[in-house]
C-alpha cells in the first residue's frame, strides 16, 4: 500500500530538484559509459548522493548571500527572484555530472559554466566593480558549498566520514575548484576553516541578501502540501548556521538553543522521509538520491 505513495512522493521530490528534464540528465550521467573523474564509493560520491544534500544546499546558499559582491552577482545574473527551482535544477545537474557523470560531459559541464563566467560582471549598489570569474568570488562560492555539504552529512548523513575521508572529499571537490577558476582550493579541513576565517571581514547581511532570504524562506512557489516538509529543511539549514550568520541574515531567535534542537529533529524527519521515499528505479538512479 506504501509503494504507490513512495513513488509518487519520490517523483515529485525528483521533479522539483532536478527539473522537467531531470530523467534524461539522470539516465545521462548514470548510464554513459566510460570512465569517471572518482570512483564509485569514493567520499565526493557519498556526499553528494546523500540526501543531506537538501539541507546543505540550503545551508550553501544562506551562506554564500553573505558575500556582498558575490550576492550582488547572484541578484544581478542567477535569475533566483524569478526561477529559483531552475537555478536548483541548474547546480544539482552540475554536481551530479562533475561527480558521477563521465569524465567527458564533466569537463564539458565546467567548460560551459565557465564561459558563462567570462561574461558576466557588473557593479555592485556600492559602485564596486566585479567579474564573475574572479577567483576569490569563485573560492567563496566553493567554500561555502563544501563546509555546508559537509556539515549537513556529518550531521544528516547515512554515513558520516572520519577525518581522513572529509579531506580526501575536500581534496576531490578541489579537483572540480581548479578547472572552475578557483586558484588554490582548500584540500583538508584544517585548510578549509583558514580560507573561511579569511573571508570573515568582508562578509556581512545586506539588503541583497536579505531579499535572497526571503525568496528562499518565504516565496519557494510550492504545492501547499509540500511547504511543511519545505518548511523543515530550511529550519534544519538555519540551524546549522553559527549564530552571527543568523543574526546578519534576521533569522536569529530567542530562543537559539532550543531553534537549533528543534531545527535538527525536524530536519532529521524530513531527510529520512526524502531517503524513504527516493528510491532509485531498477537501471538508473536519482540526481540526489
Amino acid at each position: 500500500m506504501l509503494a504507490p505513495l513512495r513513488q509518487r512522493l519520490g517523483d515529485a521530490i525528483f521533479e522539483r530538484v532536478a527539473g522537467a528534464d531531470g530523467p534524461r540528465q539522470r539516465d545521462r550521467i548514470h548510464l554513459t559509459p566510460g570512465p569517471r573523474w572518482f570512483p564509485d564509493g569514493s567520499p565526493i560520491t557519498r556526499v553528494h548522493g546523500d540526501h543531506s544534500m537538501y539541507v546543505g544546499g540550503i545551508r550553501a546558499l544562506l551562506v554564500q548571500s553573505m558575500h556582498p559582491v558575490a550576492m550582488a552577482a547572484v541578484s544581478e545574473h542567477s535569475g533566483f527572484r524569478s526561477d529559483i527551482w531552475g537555478r536548483l535544477a541548474r547546480t544539482s545537474t552540475f554536481l551530479a555530472v562533475t561527480t558521477f557523470g563521465a569524465a567527458r560531459h564533466a569537463e564539458q559541464a565546467v567548460t560551459a559554466v565557465r564561459t558563462i563566467h567570462e561574461r558576466l560582471s557588473g557593479v555592485t549598489d556600492d559602485g564596486v566593480p566585479y567579474r564573475v570569474s574572479d577567483p576569490h568570488l569563485l573560492a567563496w562560492v566553493h567554500v561555502a558549498e563544501v563546509e555546508s555539504f559537509l556539515l549537513a552529512h556529518r550531521v544528516y548523513g547515512r554515513r558520516p566520514l572520519s577525518a581522513a575521508d572529509r579531506d580526501e572529499y575536500l581534496a576531490q571537490t578541489a579537483v572540480v575548484a581548479r578547472r572552475l577558476g578557483v586558484l588554490d582550493p582548500p584540500t583538508s579541513e584544517t585548510q578549509l576553516r583558514q580560507v573561511l576565517a579569511g573571508y570573515r571581514a568582508e562578509l556581512r547581511g545586506t539588503t541583497a541578501a536579505h531579499e535572497a532570504v526571503e525568496v528562499l524562506m518565504n516565496r519557494p512557489d510550492l504545492p501547499a502540501p509540500v511547504r511543511p516538509a519545505y518548511r523543515a529543511l530550511t529550519s534544519a539549514a538555519i540551524a546549522l548556521l553559527p549564530p552571527w550568520m543568523r543574526s546578519e541574515l534576521g533569522l536569529s531567535a530567542p530562543r537559539l538553543g532550543f531553534e537549533r534542537t528543534a531545527g535538527r529533529a525536524l530536519g532529521g524527519a524530513v531527510v529520512s522521509t526524502i531517503r524513504w521515499a527516493t528510491i532509485p528505479q531498477a537501471g538508473a538512479r536519482h540526481v540526489t538520491e
